[in-house]
């Protein structure tokens, strides 16, 4: 019937390494802002598009992209585990009409997600089961990665099935903007590390609990201005924000894997969830962006934004 959008940056270290009681108050509301316009338009149900940071998806195979028939939260960083209340049918319906359209993708009859998924149901709806959800998982991290183009093709092709179901549907892509956190690359990895890379599932609670502490205590170095990893970069993020308020996502998708990484670090890629996103919306014909939140928040890792978006 209809087609919404929200998009809106992740990040584990909310509530772990917080910056300045403002940036926080701004970005909760922000949040409220979202909140009330879901609120107001009333999904029906829910299509994520988001990214995996190697608790769900590894190299021992890895697809560009996966919609899941059934879901499942690792529980990651504190986030509730368990089941994700998935509209089955229409993933199925998901699944058709996306093959059909020529973007290949895979199907996953039992996902398991993590914060990138998660976080955002948590923050926006109350919960991981409050709605029904379509997931759609897109590689962002586990290089080679499909050019961009082929993630606005998948966003295009979701888009147009959401339109045939006679709901009112919320797309959200959850990711982005720039950040370059400690992410293992698998072409840079000690031994040690390519195996967890490549069959890294169901570590130990305290396995888990090292990692999640390691990347804590980087945000803190990244936040004073100390340790490898790449600055955020506020220019490239509004200058992403501002291509897709513009309905121009092929100045965004367009660009070589490259262009992501040179300006906005590694899992910069993450800004293909937002594509997908806006991609779908696009089906539905010219949109309006309502809310445009943005601030560069290195204590957790992120150029963090918030928008919401609907048929003008």
């Amino acid at each position: 019937m209809s087609l919404a959008l929200c998009a809106t940056s992740h990040s584990p270290l909310i509530g772990v390494n917080d910056p300045q009681p403002e940036t926080v108050a701004a970005v909760e509301t922000a949040e409220s802002t979202a909140r009330n316009f879901i609120e107001s338009y009333d999904p029906e149900l829910v299509v994520i598009f988001a990214p995996d940071h190697y608790n769900g998806f590894f190299y021992d195979i890895m697809p560009p992209f996966c919609v899941a028939r059934a879901a499942e939260s690792v529980g990651d960083y504190g986030l509730p585990k368990g089941d994700l209340r998935v509209d089955r049918e229409a993933a199925s319906r998901v699944l058709e009409e996306v093959l059909r359209s020529g973007v290949d993708v895979t199907m996953s009859e039992h996902m398991k997600v993590d914060h990138g998924f998660v976080q955002p149901l948590v923050r926006l709806f109350g919960g991981m089961d409050v709605v029904p959800v379509v997931p759609v998982f897109i590689n962002c991290a586990a290089e080679p990665l499909v050019p961009c183009r082929r993630v606005m093709a998948l966003g295009e092709a979701v888009g147009r099935c959401l339109l045939t179901l006679g709901k009112r549907v919320l797309v959200m892509g959850s990711g982005g903007l720039s950040h370059d956190p400690p992410v293992p690359r698998l072409a840079e990895a000690t031994p040690e590390v390519a195996q967890r890379l490549t069959f890294g599932r169901n570590p130990t609670p305290e396995q888990r609990a090292v990692r999640e502490a390691n990347t804590a205590a980087a945000a803190r170095e990244f936040a004073a201005g100390r340790g490898p990893f790449q600055r955020l970069n506020p220019e490239w993020d509004r200058y992403v924000l501002d291509r897709l308020a513009d309905g121009d996502m092929a100045a965004v998708a367009g660009q070589p894997n490259d262009w992501f990484v040179t300006n906005g670090g590694h899992s910069a890629h993450e800004v293909r969830t937002w594509v997908a996103a806006y991609a779908a919306l696009s089906t539905q014909g010219t949109y309006r962006v309502d809310l445009s939140f943005y601030r560069p928040i290195p204590e957790w890792f992120a150029g963090f934004g918030i928008t919401t978006a609907a048929s003008a």
